[in-house]
């Protein structure tokens, strides 16, 4: 029998997902794993879905998504970053925010081009760029730059080859922001060597500290080139809804929906509805999340920083903590599997962002603040222990 694709070969499993279900079945195990609210989708947007299907919105919908929703997205956009994007050309609905990724790289990448990755970064943009045939090239970033590219590190890394760079500001796994001058000194480079730029801001909405996120897109010559990324999964805790969207040039976003002709036809049509109520109903629940998830971070930040040998960065958005286990002396996978063996404690090794992140494991605080307290009570111990 002939063998499989190579494409299917060497896209490997998650660590992330490895680790979770490493801990399956055992009994009494703290999980700061995967990265989904533990809230439920709000009412209004439920009501909404429901609604959809008892008025008979059964059907296909534009394989764009509906009209109604792409303007919605249209004038969010407006507020959000200041820019006009036209509904019926600049914008897609996707199967969550990671589709729009995927249909992105599939449209601008071909086999053997390179796309710029900072290391460490979501594990599947890797994934994705090998599902099109094309080559992640990393790029290690630090807490110094706020996890971002620094402007040399990252004009060193261009070849003939480059393409496209991704940018996920706030950051998964790391919770670090782009500001307006960092980004003004990628973008420079950025043009001179004419590439693509897809920015992920899945997370866009959750910040901290009065910190806002700013967009590539927002910079003067840079709407043209870029691909604005973000879904209703983590704002919203939409996430098995499966609802994201892209926005950018139409000759991008044309593509896209072809492709996705061929790949979902469309998004669930009930799930656009309710999407919709999320963009236009009350912001209420979405701010009462973000407090919860600012509340869980500083009791993150508290605990780490009374247990010596651990040093947590301070995420200014999203929902993880990146935790520096160096001092111990440990490569992430080996604490980690001892942390989850010793303390019933999940982590993610850091090896799954990047191999040069092998000195941090990830925690999402997207739980409650009981596993908080009681997670980092055991990690302490631990460490006592060690």
């Amino acid at each position: 029998m002939k063998e499989v694709s190579v494409v299917s070969q060497v896209v490997t499993p998650s660590p992330i997902r490895e680790m979770f279900n490493r801990a399956m079945g055992m009994e009494g195990v703290v999980s700061f794993t995967v990265g989904e609210p533990d809230f439920l989708t709000p009412d209004h947007i439920v009501e909404a879905a429901v609604a959809a299907l008892r008025r008979g919105e059964h059907k296909y919908t534009p394989n764009a998504g509906i009209l109604p929703l792409r303007q919605a997205i249209a004038r969010r956009t407006s507020e959000t970053h200041r820019l006009e994007y036209d509904p019926a050309e600049e914008i897609i609905v996707t199967a969550g925010g990671i589709e729009a990724l995927l249909l992105a790289m599939m449209t601008i990448l071909n086999p053997g081009d390179e796309v710029i990755l900072s290391d460490p970064s979501w594990t599947n943009y890797s994934r994705q760029a090998l599902i099109c045939s094309a080559a992640p090239r990393f790029v290690q970033v630090d807490a110094a730059h706020n996890f971002l590219f620094a402007p040399e590190a990252l004009e060193a890394a261009i070849t003939e080859k480059t393409k496209a760079v991704v940018i996920n500001s706030p950051a998964n796994p790391t919770g670090g922001i782009a500001g307006r001058e960092a980004l003004e000194r990628l973008a420079g480079i950025i043009m001179r060597h004419d590439l693509w730029v897809i920015s992920d801001e899945v997370y866009r909405e959750l910040v901290y500290d009065g910190n806002e996120a700013f967009s590539m897109a927002m910079l003067p010559g840079m709407r043209e080139r870029t691909v604005v990324v973000n879904s209703f999964s983590k704002t919203y805790a939409m996430t098995g809804w499966r609802v994201g969207y892209a926005l950018g040039p139409a000759c991008i976003i044309g593509n896209m929906v072809k492709l996705q002709e061929n790949v979902a036809a469309c998004v669930n049509s009930a799930a656009q509805y309710g999407a919709l109520a999320a963009l236009e109903g009350p912001r209420e629940p979405v701010d009462r999340m973000v407090r919860a998830y600012g509340r869980r971070r500083q009791m993150i930040l508290d605990g780490f920083a009374s247990i010596p040998g651990l040093a947590c960065y301070t995420p200014q958005g999203a929902f993880y903590a990146f935790v520096d286990i160096s001092a111990t002396g440990m490569k992430a996978g080996a604490f980690a599997m001892d942390l989850l063996e010793k303390a019933r404690v999940i982590v993610v090794p850091g090896h799954a962002f990047g191999d040069a992140s092998d000195k941090y494991v990830r925690l999402s605080f997207a739980t409650s603040e009981e596993n908080i307290l009681e997670g980092i009570a055991r990690i302490r111990k631990y460490m006592q222990e060690r």
